[in-house]
């Protein structure tokens, strides 16, 4: 990979982390972060620095990962030669429709595709992302790296994505660089770049807690464990905003909580969210 690409994903990545956390209301870390994002910026070549800024005031995510020669964000199939180019990294690549940085991964989860169901009704709110399968009502590990490991080896088990392994080396170097913790007892540890399918979430609870974050006295009871395509980073930002919202209120809380099983959890999450997550 081009040497710049990899500047360009580090301040990619750091974007990402803030508007997380300016949608989640947590201020912490504010300050550190745009002051990191700002140096980064200044550290670009002028016009790269100059393709950056224009990118970025369209969308905040400027950049797309290459996946199966197709342009992650805006779904346009590549030419092969351009593929090949970015595959190279000699040189940092534009798509030519959304006129995104393009990069290449070599190693990543891919999400499964759903097999094709009958027509029916369209699904609406949480139940497009997740299912009573994903739901964990007793997690067994009792740290942060084990719940993850746990959580997406539930997820690749139940046929959702490919494997687990990658899942679990990305969600544990996203936590090293700000923790996915919120108020209120909620983590969200997850991974983005999982391209072939959609946004996915699995929920799990935690009755002792589990320490997400070493600088907080606070341990996380209800951890959401989400897998995010390129495409759906924004939309990621308005479910965050929604699970804020929803679990803000401590009877939303107790009544997920105080469930004992798998169909009582996918059955109480779907009402809860109803109003904050369309």
């Amino acid at each position: 990979m081009h040497p710049l690409m990899n500047q360009l994903i580090q301040l990619q990545e750091l974007i990402v982390i803030r508007d997380e956390q300016k949608v989640a209301g947590e201020s912490e870390h504010l300050e550190r972060l745009d002051a990191s994002i700002k140096t980064m910026i200044a550290e670009l070549p002028p016009p790269t620095r100059l393709l950056h800024g224009k990118l970025f005031s369209k969308d905040h995510n400027v950049l797309s990962p290459v996946s199966s020669g197709i342009c992650a964000v805006c779904g346009m199939k590549l030419p092969i030669s351009l593929v090949q180019a970015v595959r190279l990294g000699r040189e940092v690549h534009s798509c030519p429709n959304c006129a995104r940085m393009l990069y290449y991964q070599d190693v990543a989860a891919r999400r499964l595709a759903e097999a094709a169901r009958k027509i029916g009704p369209r699904k609406v709110g949480i139940v497009r992302f997740s299912s009573e399968a994903l739901m964990i009502p007793n997690l067994v590990s009792g740290d942060r790296d084990g719940v993850i490991a746990e959580m997406a080896y539930q997820m690749a088990n139940e046929g959702f994505v490919d494997k687990a392994e990658p899942l679990i080396e990305e969600a544990l170097r996203r936590e090293a660089l700000v923790s996915t913790a919120m108020n209120h007892g909620l983590a969200l540890p997850h991974v983005r770049g999982v391209e072939g399918g959609g946004l996915t979430l699995a929920l799990g609870l935690s009755a002792k807690g589990i320490k997400f974050d070493p600088a907080r006295k606070v341990v996380s009871r209800m951890i959401f464990f989400i897998v995010i395509p390129t495409a759906a980073s924004a939309f990621y930002l308005k479910l965050l905003a929604g699970l804020a919202e929803t679990f803000s209120d401590s009877e939303a809380r107790k009544s997920v909580q105080e469930c004992k099983d798998a169909a009582t959890m996918w059955k109480t999450l779907i009402k809860v969210t109803r109003a904050t997550i369309k």
